[in-house]
C-alpha cells in the first residue's frame, strides 16, 4: 500500500524516454485511480506550462517531502 493523495508533489523513479520524462522529474497528482492503484501525474515547468500528463504507477513515483517526517516509534 502507498500513502499518495491528490496534490502530493511527487518525483518520477524511472526513465520514461518516449514521454520525454526522466527520474527525478518533479510532477503534482492530479488524479488518483482505483484507490491508488494509479495516479495521474501532470509535469509542469518553471512558467507553469505543462509538459507532461500521463498516468503512472506507485512504484514509479517518490512522495517528496519539504518538512522533517515524524516516524512512528
Amino acid at each position: 500500500m502507498n500513502n499518495f493523495k491528490l496534490f502530493d508533489v511527487v518525483a518520477l523513479t524511472t526513465d520514461l524516454p518516449e514521454e520525454n520524462l526522466f527520474s527525478g522529474q518533479v510532477g503534482t497528482i492530479v488524479e488518483v485511480y482505483n484507490d491508488g492503484e494509479a495516479f495521474e501525474v501532470e509535469f509542469v515547468d518553471k512558467d507553469g506550462h505543462t509538459y507532461g500528463l500521463l498516468t503512472l504507477r506507485p512504484d514509479q513515483l517518490m512522495l517528496l517531502h519539504y518538512e522533517p517526517v515524524k516516524i512512528a516509534a
